[in-house]
């Protein structure tokens, strides 16, 4: 299964109007579900919300550059291990994210258009989880040689 770059930019579209309504719904969402997962995060969600509204918007702007695309979720993936995200987390993220997107997308989200960021969110969990899986060899190599 691939996502549809084209799909996955007109729903964009719909729900952006939305703004950091969709963030705090995402993390509302993702911490009622997953209450495990609050502790990874700072108590004011402000910034952390700005910043997933920032690297959402610039992934879906950038589909069509693959090499943009993987070295801006490398990047994600690397910086995640420092907060203790771990891959396990992903498909509660990806569950939360799917349902923020369909809760404001409201009519528009189709089963076409879930299927096409399913597939992109998988892409997001492989890429990001070889980026975490280096990331966590380097410090455990590192603190091994120092």
């Amino acid at each position: 299964m691939t996502f549809n770059p084209t799909l996955i930019a007109s729903s964009f579209a719909v729900v952006e109007p939305h703004g950091t309504k969709i963030t705090k719904y995402f993390y509302e969402h993702l911490f009622d579900t997953n209450p495990g997962v609050r502790s990874l995060f700072a108590r004011h969600m402000e910034e952390q919300e700005d910043r997933l509204w920032n690297a959402l918007g610039g992934l879906v702007a950038n589909l069509e550059d693959t090499e943009t695309v993987v070295r801006i979720l490398r990047n994600l993936g690397a910086r995640h291990v420092a907060y203790g995200a771990l891959p396990e987390h992903f498909p509660a993220v990806g569950a939360s994210l799917l349902a923020t997107l369909g809760h404001f997308a409201g009519e528009a989200w189709t089963p076409e258009i879930e299927e096409s960021w399913t597939a992109l969110y998988g892409v997001i969990t492989a890429t990001m989880s070889e980026a975490m899986t280096e990331a966590a060899a380097g410090t455990a190599q590192s603190a091994h040689s120092g």
